[in-house]
């Protein structure tokens, strides 16, 4: 972080905030600076957090240039596959997340230029956040499991440390790992930045279809995790996995099973019962609160 950030912008988050609470850093061109500590947004002042506005650093479109350059280490051109989608990994799992002018050339995203916004997003390995319903997803074997939270809410984590609850308890089960865009292994330079466990292979960057694809084909999977199912396409390259008789762990954005079952792409995937066990994650007490388990039949389980 401390590379990453500009001298005045490094200093504060150095000697002013938790370093194990902070979950984000938003910059706005020549807007307050907004740390998210714990699930909540606070201004960043000087002197640390605030609650007032007159107290917080602007940032300036030269800070933001110069923080993207930096995550890039000062070479643009070498992580715009990434840059492209929106964002860019740095070492110790850290995505910056980038808005500004979208270049489009032959009807494809060619780059992002003139920055206006950032989203620095400071990943934590906590683990045993999902142990106290781990027990609820195995019986026998691994039961299709499907997190739900609105964003910001600890999907990522939760299923990180699924992955690494199922290594833990040396099931051997051969898991994938689909990671889209870098966010559960958090790969910089193919290694793993969180870990994912001892028996997790990693794609990183591909979409789910070409993930599932070609990793069930060439990696021979038991499980397959990836996060957030985000539109139709999505749907259809899991259920292709599930099909294969290969487990499956996922997440999707929604405040609730009530919100899921009125999302139409989940229409048939709630049918055909892919998922037995649904998690409904909150933000009530913090990111990663358990809200509820469902079952198959979306029927409430004793957490």
């Amino acid at each position: 972080m401390e590379n990453l950030l500009t001298e005045n912008l490094s200093s504060v988050v150095k000697n002013f905030l938790p370093q194990d609470k902070l979950n984000e850093l938003r910059l706005r061109v020549n807007l307050p600076v907004v740390a998210v500590v714990g699930g909540k947004p606070y201004y960043l002042g000087p002197k640390g957090l605030s609650g007032s506005q007159t107290d917080a650093i602007i940032c300036d479109s030269d800070t933001l240039l110069e923080i993207v350059k930096r995550a890039s280490e000062y070479s643009l051109y070498a992580v715009n596959h990434q840059l492209k989608q929106g964002f860019i990994t740095v070492l110790g799992g850290i995505r910056v997340g980038i808005c500004g002018e979208v270049v489009i050339e032959n009807h494809r995203v060619k780059t992002i230029k003139n920055f206006t916004g950032l989203n620095i997003r400071i990943p934590h390995q906590v683990k045993n956040c999902s142990l106290n319903v781990f027990g609820l997803l195995m019986q026998g074997k691994f039961l299709n499991t499907l997190v739900i939270s609105p964003p910001g809410c600890g999907k990522t984590t939760f299923i990180r440390d699924i992955l690494w609850q199922l290594s833990e308890h040396n099931y051997c089960y051969n898991i994938l790992l689909v990671d889209e865009r870098y966010e559960i292994a958090n790969c910089l330079n193919g290694k793993p930045q969180l870990d994912v466990g001892k028996f997790t292979d990693v794609y990183s960057g591909c979409n789910k279809l070409y993930g599932f694809e070609n990793g069930v084909r060439s990696m021979r999977p038991d499980i397959v995790a990836t996060d957030e199912l985000a539109n139709e396409a999505d749907i259809n390259a899991l259920s292709y996995v599930a099909c294969c008789g290969v487990g499956v762990i996922s997440s999707v954005h929604a405040n609730g099973i009530e919100d899921l079952k009125n999302k139409p792409a989940f229409e048939k995937l709630l049918q055909n019962k892919i998922f037995k066990r649904f998690v409904v994650l909150s933000n009530k007490k913090g990111p990663g609160t358990i809200e509820a388990v469902y079952d198959e039949n979306l029927r409430g389980i004793a957490v």
